[in-house]
């Protein structure tokens, strides 16, 4: 038995419906709040710039509407723009825990999985598909399995594409690079007292 508190089969939860193509990273997270010192507040800017108009909440907007959803339906090209690591922490720390879209840019995905953000690829007609599921079922769950391949929801399944490799992160519990770093901290004061630079004051 996997004791590894990190290991990801499955994602459940509330979804938000979001298609648009192109979501980049700024449209994510405006880059004036990639001053924070932190990443401790960024969920809170999330599409920040599309969902306050003139000082006040679009309550229209996907991430107003749908509050408290763990999944997100995202369109084609998801992620795209710079490559910061603002925008995915800022999808996590709003609670977002699986990104389920046509496709993604690659270094947005990758950022995202070394959060533990699991993003998987449907064909354009599962999403539209999902989408207006979650449009009229609002309070319904979706699961994206990694065990089986598959989003599941309702009575459907539908199969999903992520890099094996990256799956098997998930399954194995190491996507974290930093913290499986962590765990070798013995090992890292005993390769740091052998580096002869690290000695001169």
């Amino acid at each position: 038995m996997n004791t590894n508190e990190a290991v990801i089969e499955f994602v459940k939860g509330k979804a938000i419906p979001k298609t648009s193509a192109d979501q980049n990273t700024d449209d994510i997270l405006p880059a004036r709040y990639m001053k924070e010192i932190t990443f401790a507040n960024m969920g809170k800017y999330v599409f920040i710039d599309e969902r306050v108009k003139d000082g006040k909440e679009n309550l229209e907007h996907p991430f107003n509407k749908y509050k408290g959803a763990s999944v997100l339906i995202a369109g084609a090209n998801f992620g795209c723009g710079s490559s910061r690591e603002h925008a995915p922490q800022a999808l996590y720390r709003y609670g977002i825990r699986a990104i389920i879209a046509e496709s993604f840019a690659e270094i947005f995905a990758g950022n995202c999985a070394s959060l533990g953000i699991v993003g998987v690829t449907i064909p354009v007609t599962e999403i539209n598909s999902l989408a207006d599921y979650v449009k009229a079922n609002s309070s319904e769950i979706v699961e994206v399995n990694l065990i089986e391949k598959k989003v599941k929801y309702a009575n459907k399944s539908v199969v999903c594409e992520l890099l094996e490799g990256r799956r098997q992160s998930f399954l194995n519990g190491t996507y974290d690079a930093l913290a499986i770093l962590q765990q070798n901290k013995e090992g890292i004061k005993s390769v740091e007292e052998k580096l002869e630079y690290l000695k001169f004051q």
